[in-house]
């Protein structure tokens, strides 16, 4: 019994030292389950929400709109206090089953100091969003909890809800995970590894770099990290590409996906575009880079689940992202 108390203590030693969570997937939702509508980035138009509620009620789910989730203060939606205490409420309250986000833009990364790692930890539920949503994402996995990069209130609403992404979306809250096949790009670079998997808005997870926050600091053996971007220049994207080399972040990587890259001027610096320019560096390291992948501001965006250990392939025919579900944790 000594024993294994003193291995206990050991155990936990070392993950307080190193800040490590053990990674945790939320539960499936049922039909009836409530999802909580929050706008923790920009303040959406009114008839998203009203079209994205009302998509998310023919799914068979309760959306609950929380009370600053249509606010509007210099752009974002609702001031700090505002929009942290309908995250907050969303977090904790465990009649809450998943968090949809309303749109991204600019702003969740004001939210984290006054939310804390702990919020996500307590009730365990999907996040879901993109773009600037990118920082929860981040927070929820450093925190030990996956969460789902993926598409908000508008995009389910736009398609009618019966799209391949949405319906995606739709069976991962249901506890479906998908296997993912892309068609081979000029630049893939083959290989298989397998990784947890982490990413989502490059400048947004670069601009995380340091802080507690910042899941590329996890210290599990290895991380397959995708990224996807707006309106960032190629000498930007060159320049975040190199702080994750001076972190030695690319030392912990097993794979990239490079998804959507869009609003950008190309040609630029000798390159024809970001493909070509991210091919430059990438190109020497000796680990499989997948080219293409469906992930970003650009249709189609299929949704990811963040903090899931997966497994990349890439070869001659085109590449393959697949879940590996018996090795997760979930929540009961």
């Amino acid at each position: 019994m000594w024993r294994c108390f003193l291995w206990l203590c050991g155990l936990l030693a070392v993950i307080s030292a190193s800040g490590q969570q053990p990674m945790v997937m939320p539960p499936a939702l049922k039909a009836g389950d409530r999802i909580a509508i929050v706008s923790p980035s920009s303040s959406p138009e009114a008839k998203t929400v009203e079209e994205g509620c009302q998509m998310l009620r023919q799914w068979g789910y309760e959306p609950v709109v929380t009370p600053h989730a249509q606010a509007e203060y210099h752009g974002f939606g609702g001031t700090i206090a505002q929009r942290t205490a309908d995250l907050q409420w969303a977090l904790a309250d465990s009649t809450i089953k998943a968090i949809m986000c309303s749109r991204g833009g600019d702003g969740a990364v004001q939210l984290l100091p006054h939310l804390g790692l702990e919020a996500f930890r307590r009730n365990p539920k999907w996040l879901i969003g993109f773009s600037d949503i990118t920082a929860l994402h981040s927070a929820s996995v450093q925190a030990g909890v996956m969460s789902i990069h993926g598409s908000m209130l508008h995009a389910i609403s736009a398609q009618g809800g019966t799209d391949t992404v949405s319906v995606t979306l739709r069976r991962i809250l249901e506890g479906q995970l998908p296997t993912y096949q892309v068609y081979p790009h000029p630049f893939d670079q083959p290989g298989t590894a397998e990784g947890v998997l982490v990413g989502g808005n490059f400048s947004v997870l670069c601009g995380l770099a340091g802080s507690p926050y910042d899941c590329l600091n996890r210290a599990d053996e290895g991380l397959i990290l995708f990224i996807e971007d707006t309106d960032e220049a190629m000498t930007k994207v060159d320049r975040m590409l190199h702080l994750l080399e001076v972190r030695g972040v690319l030392k912990k990587l097993k794979g990239i996906l490079v998804g959507h890259f869009t609003k950008y001027k190309h040609p630029e610096n000798g390159f024809d575009d970001m493909y070509h320019m991210l091919h430059e560096y990438l190109q020497h390291l000796s680990l499989p880079v997948c080219y293409g992948f469906p992930v970003g501001h650009r249709r189609p965006n299929f949704p990811l689940i963040e903090g899931c250990r997966v497994r990349l392939s890439v070869g001659a025919g085109g590449s393959q992202l697949e879940y590996l579900p018996s090795q997760q944790t979930q929540t009961p």
